[in-house]
């Protein structure tokens, strides 16, 4: 099995639909994916429509948290998307995306940059707008040469000139909702040091102890070292370790299926969860 559990798509900072990301997974040859958009699950009805017989998807959401002033991304799998805490919890995020991104706007102008909300705005759609939204636009503008550019200190990273904070849950906050969804939560990309500064590990036992399921280890952002590293604290904490592509269609390298899930593991999250259930493709339409 080929198992792919961190994609993005329209529904937030991806280029693809959700019916042509599940239609492209499965001419990846990939058996399950998940749909995990950035604090929102708009995308999952059209996924499931559209699911090719022979592809199962699995549910689910990557949530905007901060933790000690270091931003980070706990992903959200086969929860109850209707539960309320959750659900609350998701939209105060998705709230203050707008003002966010035109406050990175505003920081932009005040470099010399000629962005626009307009622009930002059209780039995102129907999408929850973000940061790779304003990346793209710094690549409409011939800023930066790639989205990945526009994510350093001369513009949009922690703590960048441009950089404007939103409201983002407290990660033992997040691994208490998603566990009261039924859900399981796995730290997405702990070791991504090239976004910024990445949490301790010491901070990663304390989630653990708290409820946290699981690591995503293999990742493109994540280098041999960093990957053996990560992999060696998972064993000693008793955690789960996946591996996902983390794909957003054009707007980032990385293709369906580079990174993969052992298959024992993603029974095992299955096992665990019980807020939903993974959803095997029926042809689709």
């Amino acid at each position: 099995m080929r198992i792919d559990l961190h994609t993005h798509s329209t529904a937030s900072d991806g280029t693809d639909t959700p019916a042509e990301l599940v239609r492209k997974a499965g001419a990846a040859g990939l058996d399950v994916v998940a749909l995990t958009d950035h604090d929102t699950t708009r995308g999952h009805a059209e996924a499931i429509a559209a699911l090719p017989e022979g592809l199962t998807l699995v549910t689910g959401a990557e949530l905007s948290c901060r933790l000690d002033g270091i931003s980070m991304h706990m992903l959200a799998y086969l929860f109850d998307a209707e539960e309320p805490e959750l659900l609350a919890e998701r939209e105060l995020v998705r709230d203050d995306r707008v003002p966010r991104a035109q406050g990175m706007i505003a920081k932009l102008q005040g470099l010399g940059v000629p962005v626009t909300w307009e622009q930002v705005a059209r780039i995102a759609g129907d999408g929850s707008v973000g940061r790779p939204h304003v990346a793209s636009a710094l690549v409409e503008l011939g800023v930066v040469p790639t989205v990945n550019d526009a994510f350093s200190q001369d513009w949009l990273a922690d703590g960048g000139r441009a950089y404007v904070e939103k409201h983002e849950t407290d990660p033992f906050e997040a691994i208490r909702l998603v566990k009261g969804a039924g859900g399981v939560a796995v730290f997405a990309h702990p070791g991504a040091s090239k976004r910024g500064r990445t949490v301790p590990e010491a901070a990663i036992a304390e989630m653990a102890a708290a409820g946290l399921d699981g690591v995503e280890v293999d990742h493109m952002d994540h280098d041999a070292d960093t990957r053996a590293r990560l992999r060696g604290l998972a064993k000693e904490l008793g955690l789960l370790v996946t591996g996902s592509s983390d794909y957003h269609g054009s707007r980032k390298t990385c293709v369906l299926g580079e990174y993969t899930t052992d298959p024992e593991v993603y029974g095992e999250i299955t096992r665990r969860a019980f807020g939903a259930f993974p959803v095997p493709g029926a042809g689709g339409v």
